[in-house]
């Protein structure tokens, strides 16, 4: 195709996205509003993909296969978590006029300068790469379709215009006005657009090249099954197997919240918060849909250039130029020109506003001598700013790919990204649901992950295209072995991405946490984390709940405003702050607490949070304030709160009443089944030695003849099942005198050696039968115990009875252990058998429990044993407990007072 028609259309293709831009902003001044549509939001959370996607996507799944998915499953699992971390930062935004990252952490942590800084220039370093691979997309791209490079080895060449052009548009319609809190409407339609362009062609070249080009999705995988790493590549362990898709799941969950287009489309741009729920279903609709054919294209490139002739991140493109359907390569190109374009677009607004707001004006405004010589241009200079920023970032961004970008693949360079915006995990998830959190544990975190991230991850991009030597990598810096960029101190068998993730998450979040408990926080850092925190609670009554101590006058806050927002705006932002506070104004001029506030988020709205606060301090006299204040304000205003919402409190307290009640009849219910059901085991339990001896009895009685070994066999028989009904209705009988508090105890000093010496004995003759291997481990010279010692002896036995009973038939083991500890007599009987579940381990004390579920827990017996333990000990003012998992046997335990207590006659 003829290179300079495709150059013609590319910029008609950005002429297409002026006029549309231009649309919609005019249906907006006419009150007509396209992005108040939630089908318009959340196709513009679709900038997520990219050139990446488009182009890189195929790539992947030629050379990794499944392994692609990763990056989309992260987002898919993300979706519906936004309703409780997206809509918290929506509204935090909103209400405190945050417009980036940056000034998103630095307002939650003080408002502190340095902070927003430091995340800045993170952004800057980390996005950059990224928007050079949208470049890099074009320019192959353009390669591809035209068959030539045109002049793209000369400077300036192709892809510099092609920058230059998005530079222009976003200038246009990312710089109009200087509150940055303003919609980008325009913009915002032109990415909808896009998105709908990219899906749309991708899905169309899909179609072509499974239908088209091979017959259907079942010859296409028939056919791959010949490729020599087909089964490697359907595979999802990979070379290094589950690790790297923990990693990359994560990532891309952390990429859709942080990266910095992601918070401007989603977070700035959101006009009503409840388009997030429209956002949750349709954007990872969106995600499976562009990634239905991922698979097919990316196969059948891998069948159609097998001698590698064509880069697999072209196969989208190339496939259709090697059919011979020149117009559907068009299209595609366009639609790969359109994930670019809307990528770029959208993240050099976002940094041009973070290096203006935290970069530029915070050295502006806190230098007297350039303050007072500019303060009547501050506004051309921020509006100025931000354009010189966003041809700065575009210009960096072009060199980057020339250096650097042009020898990686796309979604190499991309995962580098996507993890530098990880490392504001920590402090931006933290600082909206932890109050303790500080600017200290913040900045600890996030300066030692994004350096380990530069060094792990942008140091050996850096070897790979010659700028360092590749003994780093091979021997690490000065042949220290364990500082290798890829092993670094000794991890191996991890990818460069898990690697690098591990170590910047691992040192990011400890220095977080452990930083933030070590300091304190200053009285501003409080407020607003109470304020971050609790977002909904004071976002009705913001202007209260801010605390602001000090002296301030009228003309200098109306002076401070005029100065960025003009002389106009600024007298309308004042009529309506007393519109909304019609107090009188004091008689000497001075400003309250609220107009201060309220001029203080006005400025927030233009030049970010860290540098309105700047501007605040420097007309204002501003007192400190303690902790203890800070906390009483914000006291008062939870009042106010609860007073609004008091009535609609005690509906809901009357509601769960009703529900308690009701819980508990359904209790009442429950627990006479229980009993009926006990009742029905203990009649049964009865019945059995009872129909025992009868028909023994009965066989001895019509028998008088019977041999005598066999008249000794069943009388035998018969003594035994007599003991076993005389053993169940002590049981029963005992029970119930515990449960009636008719059960008396013979206290006296005991020795828990002689308690289980006793027992062991008595259990002998069944252990040798058994063949199991008994172990008694007993303290010498353990204290004694205030006890009744027959009762004792029979929670003894009872348990190393039930110990016999489960013990693993070929080769059974018991272990009874008892020592001193904390003024306790402890005692552990121990056995290797099947184990009990967790579910179950504290029901088991339960006749009711045991007697409904004996057939799971008990194959013989009534279950009354254990029941009758716990009593006894109780009784002893002890505890009884059981520690099992499946399999690996149960640990049965219990504790007494050593020391003598009062005499406890009944329980």
């Amino acid at each position: 195709m003829n290179y300079w028609l495709v150059i013609a259309i590319s910029f008609l293709y950005l002429a297409l996205l002026f006029g549309l831009a231009s649309w919609a902003e005019r249906r907006s001044a006419a009150g007509r509003s396209l992005v108040s549509n939630p089908y318009i939001y959340a196709l513009s959370m679709a900038v997520y993909c990219t050139a990446w996607t488009y182009y890189g996507s195929v790539g992947r799944a030629a050379s990794g296969g499944l392994e692609y998915l990763a990056i989309y499953i992260g987002p898919t699992l993300m979706a519906p978590l936004w309703w409780v971390v997206l809509r918290k930062i929506i509204r935090i935004c909103k209400v405190q006029r945050i417009t980036t990252i940056a000034d998103f952490i630095s307002s939650r942590y003080g408002k502190n300068v340095t902070l927003g800084s430091i995340v800045t220039v993170v952004c800057v370093l980390g996005i950059i790469p990224y928007i050079s691979i949208q470049l890099k997309a074009i320019s192959s791209s353009l390669i591809i379709l035209t068959g030539k490079a045109g002049n793209m080895e000369a400077f300036p060449d192709t892809s510099f215009f092609i920058a230059i052009g998005l530079a222009l548009f976003t200038v246009v319609y990312g710089t109009r006005h200087i509150e940055a809190t303003e919609r980008h409407e325009g913009m915002v339609t032109a990415i909808a657009f896009e998105s709908v362009l990219k899906l749309v062609v991708f899905i169309a070249a899909g179609v072509f090249v499974t239908y088209g080009v091979f017959n259907g999705f079942g010859d296409i995988m028939q056919q791959a099954t010949q490729l020599p790493n087909f089964e490697q590549l359907m595979t999802f362990e990979g070379e290094h197997g589950y690790a790297q898709w923990f990693w990359m799941v994560l990532l891309s969950m952390l990429a859709i919240l942080f990266l910095p287009r992601q918070f401007q489309v989603a977070v700035v741009e959101n006009v009503n918060e409840q388009h997030l729920n429209k956002a949750m279903w349709l954007f990872p609709l969106y995600l499976f849909a562009i990634n239905i054919f991922v698979l097919p294209i990316a196969f059948g490139g891998d069948l159609m250039f097998v001698n590698g002739s064509v880069d697999a991140d072209m196969f989208v493109l190339a496939i259709p130029l090697s059919e011979g359907k020149s117009i559907l390569a068009l299209l595609v190109y366009l639609g790969g020109y359109s994930a670019a374009t809307s990528m770029v677009i959208v993240s050099t607004i976002a940094l041009s506003v973070m290096m203006s707001n935290n970069l530029i004006m915070p050295l502006l405004v806190s230098v007297p001598a350039i303050k007072n010589r500019y303060n009547d241009k501050l506004t051309a200079i921020l509006l100025n700013s931000r354009r010189f920023c966003i041809l700065l970032v575009l210009l960096l961004a072009y060199l980057y790919y020339k250096g650097v970008a042009e020898y990686y693949s796309l979604v190499e360079v991309g995962l580098v990204s996507f993890a530098a915006v990880a490392q504001f995990a920590p402090a931006i998830i933290g600082g909206i649901f932890w109050k303790e959190s500080t600017k200290n544990g913040a900045l600890a975190g996030i300066i030692a992950g994004s350096i380990l991230w530069f060094y792990t991850l942008v140091v050996p991009s850096m070897v790979g295209v010659g700028m360092l030597p590749a003994t780093i990598l091979n021997n690490g810096p000065m042949g220290v072995d364990w500082l290798k960029p890829f092993e670094l101190f000794g991890l191996q068998g991890l990818d460069y991405i898990s690697h690098a993730m591990f170590w910047t998450m691992f040192l990011n979040t400890g220095l977080y946490i452990g930083v933030s408990l070590l300091s304190r926080q200053s009285s501003q850092e409080r407020n607003q984390a109470e304020v971050f925190v609790d977002i909904f609670k004071y976002s009705a009554v913001f202007e209260s709940s801010i605390v602001w101590k000090g002296t301030a006058y009228i003309p200098d806050i109306k002076s401070l405003l005029i100065n960025f927002l003009g002389e106009r705006r600024a007298e309308v932002a004042m009529k309506a702050y007393q519109r909304k506070y019609p107090e009188p104004a004091n008689e000497d001029g001075k400003a309250d607490a609220k107009l201060v506030n309220y001029a203080e988020k006005l400025l927030a709205g233009v030049i970010g949070s860290s540098s309105a606060r700047i501007m605040v301090s420097s007309v204002v006299k501003e007192e400190e304030i303690s902790i203890e204040e800070v906390l009483y304000i914000l006291k008062e205003s939870q009042q106010l709160i609860s007073v609004n919402n008091e009535l609609r409190r005690k509906s809901i307290e009357l509601r769960k009443a009703t529900e308690q009640l009701r819980s508990a009849n359904e209790r009442l219910k429950h627990l006479d089944e229980l009993k009926d059901e006990f009742l029905s085991t203990v009649t049964h339990e009865l019945r059995t030695p009872l129909t025992s001896i009868r028909a023994l009895s009965e066989i001895l009685y019509d028998n008088p003849e019977m041999e005598r070994e066999d008249q000794e066999h069943f009388l035998h028989t018969i003594v035994k099942e007599s003991e076993r009904l005389t053993r169940l209705i002590t049981q029963v009988l005992d029970l119930e005198r515990f449960e009636s508090g008719k059960q008396k105890l013979s206290l006296a000093p005991v020795q828990m050696q002689e308690v289980i010496n006793e027992s062991v004995e008595a259990l002998g003759q069944l252990v040798e039968e058994k063949n199991i291997e008994l172990i008694v481990d007993v303290q010498q010279n353990m204290p004694a115990i205030n006890g009744d010692k027959d009762r004792l002896i029979q929670v003894m036995v009872n348990l190393v009875s039930n110990a016999i009973k489960f013990c693993s038939p070929s080769e059974g083991r018991i272990i009874v252990s008892s020592y001193y500890i904390d003024g306790d007599i402890k005692v552990n009987v121990v056995d290797n058998g099947k184990g009990i579940a967790a579910e179950f381990q504290k029901q088991i004390f339960d006749k009711f429990y045991q007697a409904q579920n004996q057939n799971i827990l008990k194959p013989e017996g009534s279950g009354l044993g254990l029941a009758i333990c716990k009593k006894i000990i109780e009784s002893h003012q002890g505890r009884v407990w059981v520690e099992s998992e499946p399999g690996k046997g149960a640990k049965f335990s219990f504790v007494l007072p050593a020391k003598a207590t009062a005499p406890v006659a009944k329980v």
